[in-house]
């Protein structure tokens, strides 16, 4: 039997150390300036301006945390960060750190008060607004808050447009669109389906902009409309990606609601998030992202496979299944 030792506690306790390295490398476009060309420590001094008292354990401890490789001194990206934190790549996720670095992290840092009075603790106002409507009524934020989300799905979106039997329909419905990523990559990768993105009125030219970057604008349209207050477009796929979570439980129904509406018989709900495993034990990201919900809004919470079945059933749904797309997330498929 092994003895107890006190790493794994003072790792977790500590682990905004390496979260902000990370971040900060990323805020101060280190991986996009090393993709240009790799440099060594006087140079990336320079080209960063950073102070030198702190630049050379700032880039080993990238180097130690695999984030950087240095060969004969001269610092390079990984296969991994040239990939996804280069910005000027296509499959850039840096926008949800972000959002995490200038947005997430100070909220984080009041995580128990709110764990202790059950509400939000982002800067807004007084903290009984809705998060989102703020994050829409500031040009910069938004364009922020789109990126993110965009970034943060990527790669379960692709799993979508692999994993779903798209054969089997010709319409699609993408509800809380933001710029398109996902009903990009479910036409892309299905040339026989046409597909619809839904969102406020102020989203439509991220989402247009980013569909005409595709060579895709005579098989998606965007639909202007409020989740709360307009019908869902009617399809034979409906989409929500990371929307259920952001409501409490009376609004996940309404939007439950809206999506049967929109389906004929036979039509297919996707619901996907960072599901919690039904035994509340494994998917710590699944929980952490409940607690984010949490920290940013005013009811919003994550959720296991076996409650989003349970509520998609109560709703009409003749039948339910889960399946797994990548890392954390997982989705809910639902037949009317």
């Amino acid at each position: 039997m092994s003895t107890p030792a006190p790493d794994r506690i003072l790792q977790t306790g500590l682990a905004f150390w390496s979260s902000k390295v990370l971040l900060s490398a990323l805020e101060l476009d280190l991986f996009t300036e090393l993709a240009k060309a790799p440099g060594n420590l006087k140079g990336l001094t320079e080209r960063l301006r950073l102070h030198p008292r702190g630049a050379q354990d700032f880039l080993d401890a990238l180097v130690s945390m695999g984030f950087l490789e240095r060969h004969e001194g001269q610092y390079q990206n990984t296969e991994e960060t040239a990939l996804f934190l280069n910005r000027d790549h296509p499959s850039y996720i840096g926008s949800i750190l972000e959002l995490a670095n200038h947005h997430l992290y100070p909220v984080w840092g009041r995580l128990t008060d709110a764990i202790k009075s059950g509400k939000p603790q982002h800067d807004f106002a007084d903290g009984n607004e809705d998060v989102y409507s703020i994050l829409y009524e500031d040009d910069d934020k938004l364009a922020q808050f789109i990126s993110a989300m965009s970034g943060v799905s990527k790669t379960s979106n692709g799993s979508i447009a692999r994993q779903f039997p798209w054969a089997h329909f010709k319409t699609f419905a993408d509800i809380g669109t933001a710029e398109g990523d996902l009903a990009i990559q479910v036409a892309l990768s299905h040339p026989h389906l046409t597909g619809v993105g839904f969102d406020l009125e102020r989203i439509a030219r991220f989402f247009n902009q980013n569909v005409s970057q595709h060579t895709l604008s005579d098989r998606l349209h965007y639909v202007s409309g409020d989740f709360f207050v307009d019908p869902f477009p009617r399809a034979d796929v409906i989409l929500m990606g990371h929307i259920l979570h952001g409501w409490d439980m009376s609004k996940k129904q309404i939007l439950i609601k809206k999506a049967f509406e929109a389906l004929p018989e036979g039509g297919a709900l996707v619901v996907y998030e960072s599901l919690i495993d039904d035994d509340r034990r494994e998917n710590t990201h699944g929980l952490l992202m409940s607690l984010n919900m949490l920290v940013e809004t005013q009811g919003g919470f994550d959720f296991t496979g076996a409650d989003c079945c349970s509520w998609l059933e109560a709703a009409g749904f003749s039948e339910t299944r889960i399946e797994h797309l990548q890392g954390a997330d997982s989705m809910v498929i639902a037949i009317k």
